[in-house]
């Protein structure tokens, strides 16, 4: 039987947890209630904290009983990591805490699969929830107050958090989706081109589209090493011109990891290469405020990369490609790269195109798993996304013949 854990702190939140878990149990459904604190509390726990800190590499000791709470809350955030990851009955998470108990709850949380319904009642839920949340579906619900003893407000949004977590963990999503899911990515400067390679290929694989915004790319490559996904049609790999000139959304170091590892079919391009994301103009770097800018909205700036950092954009991703041994290949748009890449458009830069295409194929060791293809064509054109979807089903067909043959 699936089952809601209710996890904070009972040192220092036993009232609020006993609440909480009452309001789930009370709509029919079973609960473990979850001590992650990291001093002794005199609350009834179904899960105590010494249980917790046992998943510690290095045991209990290792968590309880510190002199220094910072190293104690992290003691026990890969405790309850290790802890929750264990767990086969978990029908959904709803967590309470302040700075402590939230960052342990959520790296726990973020162990689980998508779709498991996860909820952090949280003093920090109104700021940056980015440490928290991460690339994962924890929902954030602001405590308002602090989580110090009930009061009138708590009681409100801790019903609610009830209602909700109860809610989600009793009517669970349909997963009965039987078409195979592609992942591919997409900015708002290539959205005519993804787009019409999802609608021609909707039929028959359930396509997930990602913003290319730094989470996005690590989403779809996520969901690859967990073996969901069937291939890559990632024609937006513009998260690497951040990572390596400082943009606001970046790619990790390990970008294409996941078609490194996987080996999964792979059809890449060149989207957006020609921007570096800033937040508003303010807060462009004042070195850089002479160069190319682009307002795209009032709170994204774009900057034209350069044929010096194209290059540099080529090599990084050609020596990836190099790693990967699946299925590749990597269509070159002749005719620009972006939206704003088009003749009269903000970013038109021949130069600069024809260094990135240049660098990709002189660093690309091809063979006939990995391939660049070159097309006259601009990346929003119909004929290229019908190429990149056409590309993609040969890739999948070869792959499907190279698995039979090698069987």
């Amino acid at each position: 039987m699936k089952r809601v854990y209710v996890v904070g702190t009972a040192d220092t939140k036993g009232e609020e947890l006993a609440f909480l878990a009452a309001l789930v149990e009370a709509r029919g459904l079973p609960v473990v209630r979850v001590d992650v604190g990291t001093r002794p509390s005199p609350s009834k726990m179904d899960v105590p904290a010494a249980e917790v800190a046992a998943f510690h590499p290095d045991g209990p000791a290792a968590v309880l009983g510190l002199d220094d709470r910072g190293t104690a809350v992290a003691a026990m955030t890969t405790a309850f990591s290790r802890f929750i990851a264990s767990r086969g009955d978990i029908g959904g998470v709803v967590g309470i805490g302040g700075g402590g108990g939230t960052a342990i709850i959520t790296a726990g949380m973020r162990m689980l699969p998508y779709g498991l319904p996860k909820l952090m009642v949280s003093t920090l839920a109104s700021g940056d929830v980015s440490p928290y949340v991460d690339i994962s579906d924890i929902v954030m619900m602001p405590a308002v107050t602090d989580i110090a003893g009930l009061n009138g407000l708590s009681r409100v949004i801790l019903h609610n958090a009830a209602e909700a977590v109860a809610g989600m963990a009793a009517h669970p999503a349909d997963r009965s989706e039987t078409r195979p899911a592609i992942g591919l990515t997409m900015f708002g400067v290539t959205t005519p081109c993804v787009t019409a390679i999802a609608d021609r290929l909707r039929d028959d694989y359930d396509c997930m589209v990602f913003h290319a915004t730094g989470t996005g790319g690590r989403t779809m490559e996520k969901l690859a090493d967990s073996g969901m996904l069937a291939g890559f049609i990632d024609i937006t790999t513009t998260e690497v011109c951040d990572l390596l000139f400082g943009g606001v959304l970046p790619a990790t170091e390990d970008r294409f990891g996941a078609v490194a590892r996987t080996r999964l079919p792979y059809v890449g391009s060149v989207g957006a290469l020609d921007m570096v994301n800033f937040w508003a103009p303010e807060t462009v770097p004042e070195p850089l405020r002479a160069r190319n800018l682009y307002k795209h909205n009032p709170n994204v700036t774009l900057m034209r990369t350069t044929a010096e950092e194209c290059r540099a954009i080529g090599v990084w991703i050609g020596a990836k490609l190099n790693a990967c041994e699946g299925e590749v290949r990597f269509l070159i748009p002749e005719r620009g790269i972006s939206a704003l890449d088009i003749e009269g458009g903000a970013f038109f830069d021949p130069e600069a195109d024809a260094a990135l295409f240049q660098a990709i194929e002189a660093t690309v060791r091809q063979t006939a798993r990995r391939k660049i293809v070159r097309l006259s064509l601009h990346i929003n054109d119909p004929a290229f996304a019908e190429a990149a979807a056409s590309t993609f089903l040969e890739s999948i067909s070869t792959e499907r013949q190279d698995a039979r043959n090698s069987t």
